[in-house]
């Protein structure tokens, strides 16, 4: 089967050419997004296979429907990117790839709590310059705080595990409890977490009622020293409402690999062109915000799993078998 593989970037492409099972799919790499715009270059192609700022709108995918696209191969987890209606409407079938490393995650996540925390990335550019003062780099503990988790699938559950273990009390929201996260975690409200948690750790999935879940009457409930995580998706958090909060000072800081309006930008060099978005060009001028581009997911391990299962699912569709990670 040949596959139109869009957004392809070049850490994917030997992993995914190594993952083609002999020839039976055959993935041609496109480095541009797919929109309205690029739809036609599908032609010919009996699938495509996209990542997350790929636009599958209903434009778009009754543009693809019309020049023989009938399968969808998410490389990622996430799907609201895709008009699911429009999908089921015109037959075609859409999978995903549900895990990948929930470890790769969470560990990132870690990893911009302590660059944020510790200041780290300061304290790195201050010694390039032979500035070896520690002013301004004054951190905090996380033994003993309080950490919120909202959404405890696998990565929320390893996230929250890793910070067990640096001796911080756990607190988790989910509206689908886990009897095993009871263990070494409470359940609680929303309205308690943002009131009780020093950090807390988006790992929950976008959906209508999870948008903008953190907003302006989320910020003045919590304290004004908590820490906010994102490494899910950029619009759990109202961007407007977070950029307000971090100029009074309602929050201590943000930790973000992903971000509302990220689609067309993160993934790309806009080193020469500058920032277009005035708000993600206001989230880079606060010291107490650590951004990264969606890279969460960037460790080979994920990789490797991500283009053995996209590809054994367009194998399962190609033979026309039923798959277990089919939307």
């Amino acid at each position: 089967m040949k596959v139109a593989f869009f957004s392809a970037k070049k850490y994917e492409e030997c992993v995914f050419k190594s993952a083609q099972q002999s020839g039976r799919i055959e993935y041609d790499f496109l480095e541009v997004r797919l929109t309205e715009q690029t739809a036609q270059l599908a032609k010919g192609y009996e699938a495509i296979c996209c990542f997350v700022n790929d636009v599958l709108s209903e434009k778009v995918l009754t543009e693809l429907h019309k020049i023989g696209i009938r399968l969808v191969a998410l490389r990622c987890a996430g799907f609201n990117n895709v008009h699911l209606p429009t999908a089921k409407k015109l037959g075609i079938r859409v999978v995903r790839v549900p895990e990948y490393s929930p470890y790769a995650v969470a560990e990132h996540a870690l990893a911009l709590l302590m660059t944020l925390n510790r200041k780290t990335h300061r304290a790195h550019a201050r010694v390039r310059e032979l500035n070896f003062s520690l002013e301004g780099l004054v951190g905090f503990d996380l033994h003993g705080k309080t950490v919120g988790v909202i959404g405890t699938g696998k990565i929320g559950q390893v996230f929250a595990q890793i910070m067990k273990g640096f001796g911080c009390e756990i607190l988790t929201y989910d509206p689908y409890p886990n009897e095993a996260v009871k263990k070494y975690a409470t359940y609680v409200s929303l309205e308690e977490m943002f009131k009780r948690a020093d950090v807390i750790s988006l790992h929950c999935p976008l959906t209508e009622n999870t948008r903008h879940m953190i907003g302006k009457d989320a910020f003045e409930m919590m304290k004004p020293n908590v820490v906010i995580i994102n490494t899910g998706r950029g619009a759990l958090i109202d961007t407007k409402e977070m950029v307000e909060a971090l100029k009074v000072h309602r929050i201590g800081g943000a930790c973000l690999d992903v971000y509302e309006e990220e689609e067309g930008i993160f993934f790309t060099d806009q080193s020469n062109e500058g920032i277009q978005d005035d708000m993600l060009a206001r989230l880079t001028t606060f010291p107490n915000v650590v951004l990264t581009s969606h890279q969460a997911f960037l460790t080979n391990e994920a990789l490797r799993n991500i283009a053995d299962t996209t590809t054994n699912n367009i194998v399962c569709v190609a033979e026309n078998r039923s798959c277990p990670n089919e939307i």
